[in-house]
């Protein structure tokens, strides 16, 4: 058995051509239904956002800790270098 996604447009299609008579109620549960959608928009956003400054952040940490580590390998090869 097969089911076929039904759209909004293919059912109203289907429908009487009358417009749709909506009640109060069901109105209302829509419009809670539409916030609580925008609202996990925003978080999505939110932890978008943190995400890509935490990258910046770790980029500019990940140069400071190989120029230390370059900076380590330079005075141990001098080091070595003098020995020789």
């Amino acid at each position: 058995m097969s089911v076929e996604p039904v759209t909004t447009r293919d059912y109203e299609a289907h429908t009487s051509g009358e417009p749709l008579q909506l009640t109060k109620t069901e109105i209302e549960e829509i419009s809670e239904m539409l916030l609580y959608e925008e609202l996990s928009r925003a978080r999505i956003r939110d932890l978008e956002e943190g995400v890509r400054a935490q990258r910046a952040r770790g980029g500019a940490r990940a140069v400071r800790r190989w120029s230390r580590v370059a900076r380590w390998a330079a005075r141990r090869a001098e080091r070595y270098q003098d020995q020789s």
